[in-house]
């Protein structure tokens, strides 16, 4: 239980990687802030579910600053205080590479907001809470796609590309009171890429070294092990991907 007594906020915490991870904080003694945008539900359904007591859910859209604001405001108001912050939220949509014409502005400026401002704006709302932690940690949830240059669209694969950056920059500035880490997950067993089947993960997972499919629980081991055992690391991501980008 080494987390206990600490507060944890997951934003896209009603689903996939976000509820694997809001589970394992909970295990280890955390009290969790579940952040959803439109599946209270299900948010309310994982905080049921979580083990101990003080868990909640709220609810935050990421393209609104205002709601970011309201709902730093809201954790403030109910744990005074904030010592781990995952950006788990993020948005997607599949587009040929060799399509150009079929990635409208539109659709790039939605996945920015999603993938790269939305991340920042809640970081900016918690920062004053994390530094007054003086032992904060953000996690963001990035993907092999941001050095690869492979993923579900170019324009998401910018996005990543930009939130790894953007994490090395507030590390720099943030620290000593709060580390910043990325974990990047390859191909996850989740719904997030629709048309993406187990067939098709089971494929991908036995073209890598560890022939092993990524479920979400891998991906939230990654990033507790980010919270609580890198405690030296701040500025860098962690992937995991089961080797399949290895040179």
């Amino acid at each position: 239980m080494t987390l206990k007594d600490k507060v944890a906020v997951v934003t896209g915490g009603s689903s996939g990687i976000g509820a694997a991870t809001a589970r394992a904080l909970a295990a280890d003694g955390a009290s969790v802030v579940v952040g959803y945008k439109t599946g209270k539900e299900r948010a309310l359904r994982v905080v049921s579910e979580l083990e101990g007591s003080h868990h909640t859910a709220f609810p935050v859209a990421l393209e609104d600053s205002e709601s970011v604001v309201r709902f730093a405001a809201s954790v403030k108001e109910s744990y005074g205080r904030t010592d781990i912050l995952v950006n788990s939220a993020g948005f997607t949509m599949p587009v040929p590479h060799a399509n150009l014409d079929a990635l409208t502005d539109a659709m790039f400026d939605t996945m920015l907001i999603a993938n790269v401002r939305g991340p920042f704006s809640v970081i900016r709302a918690f920062a004053p809470m994390l530094k007054a932690s003086g032992n904060g940690v953000v996690v963001s949830m990035s993907s092999v796609s941001a050095f690869t240059g492979s993923g579900s669209s170019v324009a998401y694969c910018a996005c990543k590309a930009a939130l790894d950056t953007m994490t090395v920059s507030l590390a720099r500035v943030m620290g000593p009171e709060v580390r910043l880490l990325c974990v990047s997950p390859g191909a996850v067993a989740t719904d997030f890429l629709p048309g993406r089947d187990r067939a098709a993960l089971e494929k991908i997972a036995a073209s890598t070294p560890l022939k092993h499919v990524i479920e979400p629980e891998d991906v939230a081991s990654a990033i507790m092990a980010c919270i609580t055992g890198l405690k030296t690391s701040t500025g860098v991501r962690v992937v995991i991907d089961g080797g399949r980008f290895l040179g």
